[in-house]
């Protein structure tokens, strides 16, 4: 079964206070990004990968390849005003049938265990989405008021949200809506059903400096 990871990678420096977007940060010596793909050479060394970067960053992008000697073999892709754009953009390059892990960019911890876990189900149901229950207490706030509501209820969405090529490519063809926060949410607009399968817990989106300093101690 031919497996794609679709890597979306267009964040900003903003919030982690650097000048330069945050996917191209060095973490113990080479940028942040070139660890998520390791992530997925991990599991199977026969992925296809397509990245999708900001136009603007994509010369940025190859000089790192160049410097790091970084030679995965990868298609990038020009991504769009929204992240549903990049995602379309990124999926109409992918013309044979198959499984498709659609990641961020600035994940580089996901286990090989959780890929696995969307990989299985994706197969088997057509579509995966790794999760983790929240350890805290969760409170809902709603017109100036908040209460406390049963965090047994809700889980945290991590990437890679796997799908069926084909499924994932014919949702993309709906129109754009504000309700689109992530690729199920779009699958799921189109009356299917969505799978929750386990994530592992380290899998951060890395988005503040204290991520990257947590970041730096578990990959080697």
């Amino acid at each position: 079964m031919k497996k794609y990871a679709l890597i979306v990678a267009g964040g900003s420096g903003t919030r982690m206070k650097s000048p330069f977007p945050k996917q191209f940060i060095d973490v113990n010596g080479k940028p942040l990004l070139m660890h998520t793909f390791q992530a997925f050479m991990n599991f199977d060394s026969n992925f296809e990968f397509v990245l999708v970067l900001p136009e603007g960053e994509i010369d940025t992008w190859k000089k790192l390849c160049e410097n790091h000697s970084f030679s995965m073999k990868h298609l990038v892709v020009k991504g769009g005003k929204t992240r549903f754009q990049s995602v379309k953009n990124g999926l109409k390059q992918i013309n044979e049938e198959g499984i498709v892990f659609i990641h961020d960019g600035v994940r580089p911890l996901v286990s090989a265990q959780t890929i696995a876990n969307c990989f299985q189900t994706a197969l088997r149901k057509g579509n995966a989405l790794p999760v983790i229950a929240p350890s805290e207490s969760v409170r809902e706030v709603f017109n100036g008021q908040n209460k406390a509501v049963d965090r047994n209820r809700f889980f945290l969405v991590q990437t890679p949200q796997t799908f069926r090529i084909q499924l994932i490519q014919d949702a993309y063809n709906q129109e754009y809506l504000p309700e689109f926060t992530d690729d199920a949410s779009v699958l799921e607009n189109t009356g299917k059903k969505i799978y929750l399968v386990e994530g592992n817990r380290e899998n951060i989106k890395i988005t503040y400096p204290e991520d990257l300093k947590l970041a730096s101690l578990l990959l080697y």
